[in-house]
């Protein structure tokens, strides 16, 4: 079965002045599509392969597409309009993922703190997450390099540190990029993906 490209949730510019316009079309039209292409291609090369070593040879692109593909289609539901803009973005409500912050932060600054500084620390391209540990049920932050999706803990908010994601609005200052990231998360989202993963429930 193919994959396609997700739809946006929102426009391209709902997420202003915070992530431009450009780089939401960019990011999505052709970053985020070209892996989906490429994914297919090589599904498609992998059911045809008919040796192990043909095989193997595929995981990588395997790996890095469907990584790709997967860590995008959580990014963008990941976000939406800022709250200045009557969205809901950057606001936490009470419920149980703000419990579950104040538990193993403190406070959202703290959280927002220690997550800018861990994924600042990224070298070269990857992710930064926020993920229940499925032992401890607990939050804890932590990265992936290049398109790696996050398989060690469920993922409840995911944010691109690729160059693509930032760079034309941002330059080089991967600090004002995290910074600003937080006045567009959605954590009405991520708080779905937080009692899933810490419940089994679905809503």
């Amino acid at each position: 079965m193919s994959h396609t490209l997700p739809p946006l949730p929102y426009d391209y510019d709902a997420l202003e002045p915070y992530i431009s316009e450009e780089i939401m079309k960019l990011h999505h039209t052709k970053h985020h599509q070209t892996y989906v292409n490429a994914l297919n291609a090589a599904e498609a090369a992998y059911a045809k392969a008919s040796t192990p070593k043909e095989r193997i040879a595929l995981q990588a692109a395997l790996k890095f597409n469907g990584g790709g593909h997967i860590n995008h289609s959580l990014f963008w539901v990941n976000m939406t309009a800022p709250s200045e803009k009557g969205g809901i973005g950057g606001v936490l409500n009470d419920g149980p993922l703000k419990e579950a912050i104040l538990a193993s932060f403190g406070s959202l600054e703290n959280l927002q703190k220690e997550f800018n500084t861990t994924t600042a620390g990224i070298q070269g391209s990857g992710w930064g997450w926020v993920g229940v540990n499925p032992t401890t049920k607990r939050l804890e932050i932590t990265t992936t390099a290049n398109q790696d999706p996050l398989l060690t803990h469920a993922p409840v908010i995911g944010v691109d540190i690729w160059e693509h994601a930032f760079y034309l609005q941002y330059k080089n200052v991967k600090a004002d990029y995290l910074n600003a990231i937080w006045h567009v998360i959605n954590f009405d989202e991520a708080q779905k993906r937080f009692i899933e993963a810490t419940t089994g429930s679905k809503l």
